[in-house]
């Protein structure tokens, strides 16, 4: 089956509290979403990336693309008002019957392993959303007050979100709300069943700058292991 992996770098990455958008910052010696990008084409070699980047980003985007080992297997959008949209374009690239990861671009440590498994998870039931098991203690706001959550309950979501093209592609098409915080959100609101996966604890999403710290020492833990 074809294969599309939809790498969303469209966000400004306000939090960071710099000029360039996270994705951008470097990390080993490159950016942030080049690791990504060479983490999916090693996965799969008949597999198309459609890399979304902020509109005035598209100089940067195409010269990380270059930098890559298969430039000629990624393509360049830009991304929209929001998460959802910015997916949204990346979508309409992708017109024939395919398995399709939904992937946040600065989650730079998801694994080939992780992918591998997303996809054939995906051939079989349709979807597949990794999630691993929340370990901190969660408390609920209730006005004024608050309240203990059974964690044992509840998992945190990670991506690349996968799919088979009849499901995220319909999924996509219908109106933007508020409540589609990611892709199983959006093809849950159009009907369809999302299947869980195991997560990668490893696979953090770099939103603050301590995140990039940990980044770096979890790439350096992994070469030495190799």
């Amino acid at each position: 089956m074809k294969k599309y992996a939809v790498i969303v770098a469209g966000g400004s990455g306000t939090r960071m509290g710099g000029l360039v958008p996270k994705q951008f910052l470097q990390l080993k010696g490159r950016p942030v979403v080049w690791h990504t990008l060479e983490t999916f084409l090693r996965a799969f070699e008949d597999l198309k990336i459609i890399l979304v980047v902020p509109a005035n980003f598209e100089q940067e985007g195409d010269a990380l693309i270059r930098q890559t080992t298969a430039p000629w297997r990624i393509q360049m959008v830009a991304g929209g008002a929001t998460r959802f949209h910015s997916v949204q374009n990346g979508l309409q690239k992708i017109e024939e019957e395919s398995v399709v990861f939904v992937h946040d671009g600065v989650r730079c440590l998801v694994t080939e392993k992780l992918i591998r498994r997303c996809y054939n998870q995906a051939l079989e039931k349709g979807s597949a959303i990794p999630a691993v098991a929340v370990s901190d203690s969660i408390r609920m706001m209730e006005g004024d007050s608050t309240r203990a959550i059974d964690r044992s309950r509840l998992l945190a979501v990670q991506t690349p979100q996968t799919f088979r093209s009849e499901i995220i592609l319909p999924a996509f098409e219908q109106p933007y709300s508020e409540t589609f915080t990611d892709e199983a959100t959006v093809a849950e609101a159009a009907g369809y069943e999302v299947f869980m996966i195991e997560g990668e604890k490893e696979n953090i999403k770099i939103t603050l700058p301590a995140d990039l710290v940990i980044a770096e020492q979890l790439f350096t833990t992994r070469n030495h292991k190799l």
